[in-house]
């Protein structure tokens, strides 16, 4: 998933690439809104408290689950509609379980069929679009999975997932290139492999084998959606959702504030969905299963502002007017000590500090279709830009990188973060090397930098999103400054969040900084960054292209995990780093602050929807704000 990159090392994105703020980051990916303040509900000491939870997003687009490449936009999606599975909230390693299906799915020998029973009870919150209720939402479906899933692959959506499903279902790829053709979608045209065979029994049936298909069920592009909604609302349903999730969207301003609200209908309907009773070691320990069993969701608002100043940010923190933080770097001195644990100050206040590793991977990203970065007309003109792009990953200076991010991140040797099968220790071709990278670039036809047909230094521009964070501003400048020590001009252009996506899958980049956050615990989610037929409005926004890494690509992803697909899956990253689409900038790791009544709370790579598990103990916070936090922060 795709992520805007901030100065802080810690972790944001989308199901394509980018960088955002420390404490925005940490609080998206660490599965929770960050909280500025509110009252509460139910748990020790709240009773009759409405338990509210404030954070932050960034300007998403909106709530179409076919548009959503990013993670805020996800994260704001999966607060309101559901999948047939989720991620078990506690387990370590990561495992999937039943959320609207009622059970796991029965899978065929030859690994082609799945057919999924659908619970019964659920229903889709009230609206005006079900017109047949009047108003009152209805009973979800198996066909609604078969719609949300067609709704994907029909090309006038712009969907950003199709590579998810790109030729895998029996059909599907027909019924999208009729979809293409036509000038108004049959939604109602059958697809031989994504059937609903009754009310409650959904039938998916593969080309070839795919083990990734369980993940890819449990993400947004997946999710029930009502067709009556669509319909009605057109245009606008992006920014109307209607959901069977345990919140509903309350309010929106565009940019500054969107506010969620407890789903009515659960209670309606008597839907109950509890805490998990059983989790990983440790976490009974961590007081993480203090809430088993008890009834879910535990907040009945969240309400998330666009705050990208850090020090804003900071600031309400310490003040409690924020459950969590992520830790600038302006002030990291003032917030770990030397071994890495925290200062006294933030201990006596009653702070934890998280740290956990990331499956995430940032980069610089070069257009492969751009007449000076990308391909060339033949083999000595394409050798010639590959060693241009080499040149310039040369000149990025991995230790200072490492240093400006207080050594809480790791430089990237391949598209493959440690932690996943197919990562590889072996050092970098291209390291940091002042030497190697001007042979390269004199190589490349620009010696010291200069372009010998104008005799002007070689100028490249590098698209950015939002420039609010001073911290980002730094990094580029950074990296602007290593590109100048070899004589090579970067331009950076600064964007707003959706401008940027839009240039992008416009293919009107030349470079590009984002970075990576897994959709699922798999290298072929990050390889598939670089699977030519994914380019561009695809995750694929280099625009890579490789016939014989493509043709491993097709190979790796029908076969099981195993040491055979490993193997490949390193020869695909070597591939890669040869041909260097991307400059791989680096793997961070995760370090977030969290006040002492924010409840169940545990770091998670996929983090979508699980804020249904967080609780505020609301007199905690009250109690610390009369009494410890105030007056411990003023005394620094």
């Amino acid at each position: 998933m795709m992520r805007t990159m901030r100065a802080s090392g810690t972790r944001s994105a989308t199901r394509r690439h980018t960088v955002p703020p420390a404490a925005l980051r940490i609080a998206l990916l660490a599965g929770l809104a960050l909280p500025l303040g509110g009252c509460g509900r139910p748990g020790a000491g709240d009773a009759g408290r409405e338990m509210v939870l404030y954070g932050v997003t960034t300007d998403i687009r909106g709530f179409d689950p076919v548009k959503a490449g990013d993670v805020s936009s996800s994260m704001a999606i999966s607060k309101i509609y559901e999948g047939l599975l989720q991620y078990a909230y506690l387990a370590r390693p990561y495992r999937l379980e039943p959320a609207l299906a009622a059970r796991m799915p029965d899978v065929s020998e030859d690994g082609l069929v799945y057919t999924f029973t659908v619970r019964r009870g659920i229903f889709f919150q009230d609206d005006p679009c079900f017109t047949q209720t009047g108003g009152r939402g209805r009973e979800l479906a198996a066909e609604d999975f078969v719609y949300a899933i067609k709704r994907v692959a029909d090309p006038k959506n712009e969907a950003t997932g199709y590579w998810a499903f790109n030729n895998r279902i029996a059909g599907l790829d027909e019924f999208r290139a009729a979809a293409g053709a036509a000038k108004r979608t049959d939604y109602d045209a059958e697809v031989a492999g994504l059937r609903a065979t009754d009310p409650y029994t959904l039938r998916i049936e593969l080309k070839e084998p795919y083990p990734q298909l369980l993940w890819i069920l449990a993400m947004h592009y997946a999710f029930a959606i009502p067709r009556e909604a669509v319909e009605c609302y057109g245009a606008d349903f992006l920014n109307h959702p209607v959901g069977t999730g345990p919140f509903r969207l309350r309010a929106w301003k565009r940019n500054y504030r969107i506010e969620f609200e407890r789903n009515p209908k659960w209670a309606e309907t008597g839907r109950v969905e509890l805490y998990p009773a059983e989790g990983a070691p440790g976490d009974a320990e961590a007081g993480l299963l203090a809430d088993a069993g008890k009834p879910i969701p535990f907040l009945d608002r969240i309400v998330q502002y666009v705050i990208e100043d850090a020090s804003t940010q900071w600031l309400k923190f310490v003040t409690g007017e924020l459950e969590s933080s992520g830790i600038s770097r302006d002030n990291w001195d003032a917030v770990i000590t030397s071994d890495r644990g925290l200062t006294e100050s933030l201990r006596r206040m009653g702070v934890r500090l998280d740290t956990s590793p990331t499956l995430d991977v940032y980069y610089i990203g070069f257009n492969m279709d751009d007449p000076v970065v990308g391909r060339g007309a033949d083999q000595a003109a394409d050798l010639r830009r590959r060693k241009l792009r080499q040149a310039l990953s040369c000149a990025f200076n991995s230790g200072e990188w490492v240093r400006f991010y207080n050594d809480r991140i790791v430089r990237a040797k391949g598209p493959i973060p440690p932690g996943v099968a197919g990562y590889d220790e072996k050092p970098s071709p291209y390291p940091f090397d002042l030497e190697q990278a001007r042979r390269l670039l004199a190589e490349a036809g620009y010696p010291e930098g200069v372009d010998p047909s104008s005799g002007q230094r070689l100028r490249l521009v590098m698209e950015l999103g939002s420039a609010s964070d001073p911290d980002v501003r730094q990094s580029v400048e950074l990296t602007v400054d290593f590109m100048r020590r070899i004589g090579v001009l970067i331009e950076p252009s600064y964007n707003n969040w959706p401008t940027f996506l839009g240039k992008m899958e416009r293919r009107q980049c030349q470079l590009y900084r984002l970075g990576w956050v897994a959709d699922y615990p798999d290298a072929e989610n990050f390889l598939q960054l670089f699977y030519g037929p994914n380019s561009s409005p695809g995750p694929n926004h280099s625009n890579y292209g490789n016939p014989e890494f493509d043709a491993l690509y097709e190979k790796v992803r029908v076969m099981a995990d195993g040491p055979e697909r490993t193997a490949l899956y390193k020869r695909m990253a070597d591939m890669v780093i040869e041909d260097c689409p991307w400059i791989f900038m680096h793997h961070p790791r995760s370090y977030g602050l969290h006040h002492h009544w924010l409840r169940n709370n545990k770091s998670h790579d996929f983090p979508y929807g699980m804020v249904k598990y967080v609780r505020i103990d609301t007199a905690a916070r009250e109690e610390w704000r009369r009494t410890l936090g105030r007056r411990h922060w003023r005394r620094q």
